[in-house]
């Protein structure tokens, strides 16, 4: 087993939390502490949930890689919004769609494997 940090999801994690800091700094003072910190806590958690889905296995990593989709999702609506609202520019957009779409495909493959991997083994 790798450790959790030597993933590239969790590389593709750590981008998404360092642009989602830029994100909260570019953001009006307004929406810093609302919209900015919950898109932080949000990659913070997606950054919790990859390291205990690589330390669990079965149904328990199913489980941490469904709350991982769950964070993404609302964190793509969060950066979504603020984008609409041009609180944050077009660039910061486009990089933040990357790495969302990086993430969430490694975690929805990961989730894939897991499951066949589930399916497959022997019943006890």
């Amino acid at each position: 087993m790798a450790l959790y940090s030597d993933l590239p999801i969790y590389k593709h994690g750590c981008d998404l939390l360092s642009l989602a800091l830029d994100v909260q700094t570019q953001m009006p003072r307004i929406f810093k502490r609302s919209l900015g910190e919950k898109i932080h806590a949000l990659c913070v958690d997606m950054l919790e949930a990859m390291a205990m889905a690589n330390a669990s296995r079965g149904n328990d990593r199913v489980q941490q890689l469904d709350t991982l989709l769950q964070h993404l999702r609302a964190t793509t609506a969060m950066l979504r919004v603020s984008h609409n609202k041009r609180l944050i520019s077009p660039k910061l957009w486009a990089e933040s769609v990357e790495l969302l779409d990086a993430v969430g495909s490694q975690a929805g493959g990961w989730r894939k494997q897991t499951v066949g991997n589930l399916s497959a083994a022997p019943a006890a």
